[in-house]
């Protein structure tokens, strides 16, 4: 770090001067060097701008080892981000600018993922490479990306730019189970965790899984590594995602108790062969509900795991139902550090209660009617259909929430 070394005498001096034209390096500590003086760290973006009173005298050192401020020990990320971006502005630095900087991320290992709404106006487009690097240093990343709008191409396929960095492959590791993706390619989502857990905890054993939207295997391998699956059927769409479940099935060792079914799931061929069916697609995965059908193992039915977005009126919902059950996770938000560990997709930030709403119930209710229609249209015969669980897991925006429902199917014996 460079630093400005003079007799302790001229050291108040100095930094008055040195905090008056903003060059003082306020993350570090003055600090004695040899000979008696004293160091003060200056910005070293900023030293073609020094300008210093001839009576004091001082010269310009390095320090190999600074010792950081009690300020720079106290500042969370968000913080130190936005220091480490005014003291690179200088006097361009503005109000309109500060709200323009990041307070929220995501981390994968050693890449940050920034949201869209950042650095978007026109002055950080001449910092050029600088602006990146600096905020990779200040966020402790070696690469940075930015995400847009989920792109319209029915696969939820992200519209991401790697700003810092050779590639946009991350590791992540939730629940014991590891998941490596590019962020540039396929879609993560941190606040499905309390379903992942869920799915993790079920009592799978022996059972066979038909995942209809696997993903990069967000619930298939919670039901192989941890839910004691004996073998399931994935299914997926996306080339890229197709690439990043293989390679994830393999850091888990459980690649040999999965079969992938690389294309659209309308066109799955299997048939009668599942226990239990996934169909984690979102706003609705009701395409997916006849497939399910199909692959249940007609002799003895199965588990159906149903995603669907559902709308609540914003209105007072009367007490709990002894009919349905809800399980609820933490809500959702970013920390203290800005760091967001399970974000809301849109922003949604309204408090789920403990309860079921109308509309859950009658969603619910609606859903298991039509499994059942399905059912005995495929079959030819009586089927039941049993509401085990619905789950709340998180909310999207105001008054839309995603909601899984665990639904019985068996068949009736004649």
């Amino acid at each position: 770090v460079p630093a400005l070394a003079t007799e302790t005498r001229f050291a108040q001096r100095l930094r008055e001067h040195l905090e008056e034209e903003q060059l003082l390096d306020g993350r570090y500590q003055l600090q004695e060097v040899p000979g008696g003086r004293v160091a003060l760290p200056v910005v070293e973006e900023k030293l073609s701008q020094l300008r210093l009173p001839q009576e004091i005298p001082c010269g310009l050192v390095q320090i190999q080892d600074p010792v950081p401020s009690r300020a720079a020990r106290r500042q969370t990320p968000a913080q130190k981000l936005r220091d480490e971006l005014r003291r690179l502005l200088g006097k361009s630095w503005s109000e309109e600018l500060a709200r323009d900087v990041p307070r929220a991320w995501q981390r994968h290992g050693d890449l940050v993922l920034l949201s869209e709404d950042c650095f978007r106006a026109a002055p950080w487009e001449k910092l050029g490479p600088a602006l990146w690097e600096t905020v990779a240093s200040a966020l402790g990343a070696q690469r940075l990306a930015r995400r847009g709008r989920v792109l319209p191409d029915g696969m939820r396929s992200p519209s991401v730019t790697l700003l810092l960095g050779q590639d946009g492959w991350v590791e992540h590791v939730d629940n014991g189970i590891r998941y490596t993706f590019d962020v540039t390619k396929c879609m993560f989502s941190p606040g499905n965790i309390t379903e992942k857990l869920r799915v993790a905890s079920l009592p799978c054993s022996g059972e066979v899984l038909v995942d209809l939207y696997a993903g990069i295997g967000y619930f298939t391998l919670p039901y192989l590594v941890h839910a004691a699956a004996a073998f399931a059927h994935a299914c997926e769409w996306n080339g890229h995602a197709v690439e990043a479940l293989r390679r994830n099935l393999a850091l888990n060792g459980v690649q040999d108790r999965c079969h992938i079914h690389h294309g659209d799931s309308r066109q799955l061929e299997l048939r009668d062969v599942a226990d239990r069916v996934n169909l984690g697609l979102i706003p609705s995965s009701e395409e997916g509900w006849p497939v399910a059908c199909r692959v249940l193992k007609k002799g003895t039915g199965g588990v159906l795991h149903i995603h669907h977005n559902v709308e609540t009126l914003p209105s007072p919902a009367p007490p709990q139902t002894p009919v349905l059950q809800a399980e609820w996770g933490s809500l959702e938000g970013a920390g203290s550090d800005g760091e967001v560990q399970h974000p809301t997709e849109d922003g949604g930030k309204e408090t789920l209660g403990a309860r079921i709403r109308p509309e859950w119930q009658r969603w619910a209710e609606a859903t298991a009617a039509r499994i059942r229609g399905l059912l005995v249209e495929l079959h030819g015969q009586p089927w039941r259909t049993s509401i085990l669980h619905v789950e709340a897991v998180k909310s999207y925006a105001p008054h839309v929430h995603h909601l899984v429902l665990d639904l019985e199917c068996r068949p009736m014996l004649p």
